[in-house]
Parts: structure tokens; C-alpha cells; sequence
């Protein structure tokens, strides 16, 4: 252990007071010789036998009965021992209180700092190393938020640059009655993209937030209601969804958990192939898998799609119209129902998505 360990400091402490434990009854002897001595008359106490000439002093002592003297010396002992004990107990705790001004100090302007405490064993080198672990955690939470600030500005500065560019050249130069229509054409479709990617954003901010209630769901009440909403656009597109959905409860809210499964088909369906297929299924363990048929995705790049604005062109600017917000409000969704969410792909034809619960009472819901 570290000389500044406060274990090794108190061990230190209690070897102290073991070895000045038995000087602590001569103390008060000497208390109660004084006492009897220099003392008022008043506390004198009558002893049970008058002891032989040659009884030594302690002896003696035995022969007394508690009185005052004996009592008040004992509490000026212990009064003593317990004055003493507080700067040793300050002494034994000084390691750590000298952490309280590094780790105050720590702030977004030096989230890189770290103790570094070494490979020790004792308390102060794991509290070390716990404090580093959990700033390195939280300049990834920093970092990422950061970068989804940054983001966010980006895909929110791209369609109103659009629209700008559009405005002005309606307002250079007349414009026939096509070319106005073309224009009008342009701006609604940007407008609507500017709409959707706000609202991709609240709904991200809110299922980060956490749950505000908690209610028993079926998922695959939930499921079959979303999937009727798509079969029509699915079929124009011939793209064929097939499922199997069985009774599956979970504890949560019905708007966030719509989301979710609307954003996990739309995803298969907007990277798909026009003979394609879309697989639902809803289930115990994991409690949805949703499987489509399309863009070849290797691997290694799957984890990245959860990212809020990635693509799997890793393009920023995403043609089809979409935020790039889908799988990541997909995730946050899913933690905040306390499940997991996860992809695989074999690298070809398609990507594989399934979510899991906490397991409920299946009688919850009706």
C-alpha cells in the first residue's frame, strides 16, 4: 500500500492506540492520586475495609467504591483519547480530501485530464482509477454530443441554403407560369425535408429525456397497426412484407414504441430493392426483428448506422429525402425502454435488426 493510502494510515492509527492502551489505566490513577490528594473534602468516599499498611496504591483503589473522583477521571480520559482522535481521523482522510481540488478543477474545457494513478491496489490508486474511467466516459458522451450539435447545424444549413438559392433566382429574373410551378415545387419539397429533420430532432431529445409513463403494451398490437399503414406503399414499390406476430407485452409508451417500429420498417423499406421483401416478426426473446432484403452492408459499418446522420452511402446529404435520424432514434428509443437494439449483416443482400425488452406479465395488456 501507498504511504498515502488512508488504510495504511488508519492501520497505523489503530497500532498506536493498541500500544498506548494499557498506559491509560496509570493515567487515571495518577488522576485519582491527584484527585485525593489536592481534592475537596466533600468527595472523600469511605472505603468497604481499611486495607493493610503494606496494600500497594492500586490494590488499594480496588477496595473503593465508584464515586465522583473515579467517574470524572474516567470522562477526562476518554474526553482525551476522543480530542485526539479527530486530527488523526483527519490525518488518516487527507489523501482523499486533497482529490476534492484536482477533480473541481476538471470541467469542458480540460475533460483530457486524467490522475493516471498507476497499477497500485490500494483505495486511492482504484478511486483513480474509477474517477478516469468515468471522465473518459463522459468525454465520449461530450465529444458525441458535440459532433451531433454539429451535425444537426449542418443537415438544418444545407435546405436552407436551397431555399435561399431557389428565392433568389425567382426574384432575379420573371419566371413563366412552369417555371414558377417548379420552383413552388422545390421549395415545398424543402420545406418538408426542414420538417421532418426538426421533427426527427424532438423526437431523438424526447426519447433521450427518458420515459414520463409506463404502461403495459402489446407490441404486436403496435406492429400489425403499422405495418397496415405500410403494406399499400410497400406494394407499389414490390416490396413484399410478410410477419408473424405473437403476443408480446412491454412496459412503456405507446408513441415511442409506434415510432419505433415505424422507423426500423421505414428504414427497410427505404433500402430495399423493388422485388425485395420485408420479414416482421414479434416475439418473446427477441421481442422484434424486422429483416429486409437491399443494400449490401459490410460488416464493420453496421454499428456506425445507429449514429444520428450516418447513411450507408455515407453521403451527408441523403437524396431519398430522409434525416438520417431513423436507427438513432430507433436506439435512443430502446434504451429507454431498458432493451437492446442491435443489426447484422453477412455483407450482402440486406441488414437484420432485432430488438429485445425486459420480459412482462403477458396478462398485463389486453
Amino acid at each position: 500500500m501507498s504511504a498515502r493510502s488512508p488504510a495504511r494510515r488508519m492501520f497505523l492509527l489503530c497500532g498506536i492506540l493498541l500500544v498506548a492502551a494499557p498506559f491509560v489505566p496509570l493515567v487515571a490513577e495518577q488522576l485519582l492520586a491527584l484527585w485525593w490528594e489536592f481534592g475537596p473534602s466533600w468527595c472523600a468516599v469511605p472505603r468497604l475495609r481499611a486495607p493493610e499498611a503494606d496494600t500497594p496504591f492500586v490494590c488499594a483503589q480496588l477496595f473503593r467504591r465508584p464515586s465522583i473522583p473515579t467517574v470524572i477521571a474516567t470522562v477526562l480520559v476518554l474526553l482525551v483519547l476522543l480530542a485526539a482522535c479527530y486530527p488523526a481521523v483527519r490525518w488518516c482522510l487527507r489523501p482523499v480530501r486533497d482529490l476534492v481540488p484536482v477533480i473541481a478543477n476538471v470541467g469542458p474545457q480540460n475533460l483530457g485530464h486524467r490522475l493516471r494513478p498507476g497499477r497500485g491496489r490500494d483505495e486511492l490508486a482504484v478511486l483513480g482509477r474509477a474517477i478516469d474511467e468515468m471522465m473518459d466516459r463522459i468525454a465520449v458522451g461530450y465529444e458525441a454530443q458535440r459532433r451531433f450539435a454539429a451535425d444537426a447545424s449542418h443537415e438544418l444549413r444545407t435546405p436552407l441554403a436551397v431555399q435561399r438559392t431557389l428565392i433568389e433566382v425567382g426574384l432575379a429574373r420573371p419566371l413563366t407560369a412552369d417555371q414558377v410551378a417548379l420552383l413552388t415545387a422545390q421549395l415545398l419539397a424543402t420545406n418538408e425535408r426542414n420538417e421532418r429533420l426538426i421533427e426527427g430532432l424532438l423526437v431523438l431529445s424526447e426519447s433521450d429525456r427518458g420515459l414520463l409513463s409506463r404502461t403495459p403494451l402489446r407490441l404486436d398490437h403496435i406492429t400489425a397497426t403499422v405495418l397496415d399503414a405500410y403494406r399499400a406503399r410497400a406494394a407499389e414499390a414490390g416490396i413484399t412484407i410478410t410477419s408473424q406476430l405473437r403476443p408480446r407485452v412491454v412496459i412503456g409508451e405507446q408513441v415511442l414504441l409506434e415510432r419505433l417500429v415505424t422507423n426500423l420498417v421505414q428504414n427497410a423499406l427505404k433500402y430495399n430493392r423493388p422485388d425485395g421483401t420485408i420479414d416482421v416478426r414479434v416475439g418473446e426473446d427477441p421481442a422484434l426483428v424486422v429483416v429486409n432484403t437491399g443494400d449490401d452492408v459490410p460488416p464493420d459499418e453496421v454499428p456506425a448506422l445507429f449514429e444520428p446522420f450516418r447513411r450507408r452511402s455515407g453521403a451527408r446529404v441523403d437524396h431519398s429525402g430522409g434525416a438520417g435520424l431513423g436507427l438513432a432514434i430507433a436506439r435512443s428509443i430502446t434504451r429507454a425502454h431498458e432493451g437492446i437494439i442491435a443489426a447484422s449483416s453477412t455483407g450482402h443482400d440486406g441488414l437484420r435488426v432485432q430488438v429485445s425488452f425486459p420480459a412482462a406479465d403477458r396478462n398485463a395488456a389486453g
